[in-house]
């Protein structure tokens, strides 16, 4: 067993240095890549076409079952008094399963110089958008007189405090850094006594609710949380938290602040937006990275959480990035930030309509899918599996049955988890159950070698055997 040990312990090392740097793996059908191009073999791949030129666009499918669906959906994005800006043109929907699939987008006549765009949609589901150019002058109708314009505000947001942010120079405000002091079991530091974190958040209600994520907070015997303008922190303590949907609520001392509102209308790939947060530890500038949408409804499957879908950008999302919001231009909320990979310059943040839900609850004062751990998936891929316990919330349900930093939960309700090294399955179980159902499970305890079991909500851990 001691050589188990060491390849867990060299597997946990390498995941938490990768937690804000985690890689997203479809297991479903996949688009490879999508081409437009002037004749139907793509040999003349091409974005800029002229008026008399077909174009097509070459679609090559991965992993498809025969019965996925794909379709495109083609605009006028600006033709001048040609059209209205973003008119529909056509669209054109293909059941198919792997291989090539192509999309004649040629009109019955000329273009019209402009620019054009291609919404792809893979199982009813946007997975990209491709821009196109046609050459030539934009016709423009005559102007005509017209009154003086008034100065253009943001849009109106519905219920939205009175001292909610309207543009990005409000954002900093409302961005919140956040320390978290307690306790944690490292496998490759061991006990860390005392140990801070760092993350960021934003606020959300005037009386000081906030938001952040899980693995920010759960788990710390304190929180300290700097306001922009105040040079002493200000005491939070935690509301609710969601291990699945990795989002904890705070309520931070204090009341009159400043605050975030959400975006209401629909996130579309290409959408400008900014990341906005205080990276890296003990860092006390506010940054703010900027980028674009770059996939709607990317996979949320991670070893330390599990989301059906996130929004993946190319804004930058560094360590301590966690928890802090994403915004569009004029200061709403699109998403809250929790992972990226430095490595291929991808970011991800849990998108509003996944993470709204949750958030009501959690500010009630509930848990959400939650046995109240800091957790993280890990395997060696032959015989260890499970949640990796780096820090337990007092009087949770898994501190209630025994559970403790440095134990490895391999099963819980009979099924052994982790077995893809996601959070999946232990996920799906708790979505099954209320929170006080009583849950059996299964614990491995490297600190003395023991294996334990017991349940939720019922018969504490006792051992039951030993690690040989």
């Amino acid at each position: 067993m001691k050589r188990s040990l060491s390849v867990l312990f060299l597997l946990l090392s390498s995941a938490l240095l990768l937690l804000t740097a985690c890689e997203f793996s479809a297991s479903t059908a996949n688009i490879k890549s999508a081409t437009l191009a002037k004749d139907p073999d793509g040999k003349q791949a091409a974005t800029t076409f002229e008026t008399n030129e077909p174009f097509y666009l070459i679609v090559d499918l991965a992993n498809a079952p025969d019965s996925t669906t794909v379709k495109a959906i083609w605009y006028a994005v600006d033709v001048g008094s040609v059209a209205p800006p973003n008119t529909l043109i056509d669209q054109n929907s293909i059941q198919t399963g792997s291989g090539i699939v192509t999309f004649d987008l040629t009109p019955s006549g000329q273009w019209a110089p402009g620019t054009y765009k291609v919404e792809l949609y893979l199982n009813d589901e946007l997975n990209q958008t491709l821009n196109i150019t046609v050459n030539g002058e934009i016709i423009q109708a005559a102007p005509e007189p017209t009154a003086e314009p008034a100065a253009t505000e943001a849009p109106a947001v519905a219920n939205a405090p009175q001292n909610a942010a309207t543009s990005l120079d409000d954002v900093r405000a409302a961005t919140i850094r956040i320390r978290a002091q307690g306790t944690f079991l490292d496998p490759s530091y061991g006990e860390m006594t005392n140990a801070r974190g760092q993350g960021s958040g934003f606020i959300i209600d005037p009386s000081g609710i906030a938001v952040t994520n899980n693995h920010v907070v759960t788990g710390s015997a304190f929180l300290q949380v700097y306001v922009e303008g105040e040079d002493r922190p200000r005491n939070a303590k935690i509301l609710g938290v969601s291990e699945c949907s990795d989002l904890a609520v705070i309520d931070i001392e204090g009341d009159g602040f400043p605050v975030l509102p959400w975006r209401d209308e629909p996130v579309n790939v290409g959408l400008d937006v900014y990341a906005a947060g205080f990276p890296f530890f003990a860092n006390e500038e506010f940054t703010l990275t900027r980028g674009v949408v770059s996939k709607a409804r990317a996979d949320g499957e991670t070893n330390w959480a599990s989301i059906d879908h996130v929004l993946e950008v190319d804004a930058t999302v560094n360590p301590g990035n966690s928890g802090g919001p994403l915004v569009d231009m004029n200061g709403r909320v699109v998403g809250v930030n929790y992972a990226g990979n430095d490595q291929t310059s991808q970011y991800f943040s849990i998108a509003r309509s996944e993470a709204l839900p949750v958030i009501e609850q959690l500010r009630a004062g509930q848990d959400v899918n939650s046995l109240g751990i800091n957790g993280e998936a890990v395997t060696d891929g032959s015989s260890i599996f499970g949640i990796w316990v780096s820090s337990v919330k007092s009087g949770s349900p898994a501190d209630k049955a025994g559970i403790k930093p440095g134990d490895l939960l391999v099963k819980l309700e009979g099924l052994v988890l982790a077995t893809d090294g996601t959070m999946a399955d232990y996920c799906d179980i708790l979505r099954s159950h209320n929170m006080t159902d009583t849950m059996a499970i299964e614990v491995w305890r490297f600190s003395d070698g023991t294996i334990l079991t017991g349940r939720v909500n019922g018969e504490r851990l006792e051992v039951v055997g030993t690690l040989n």
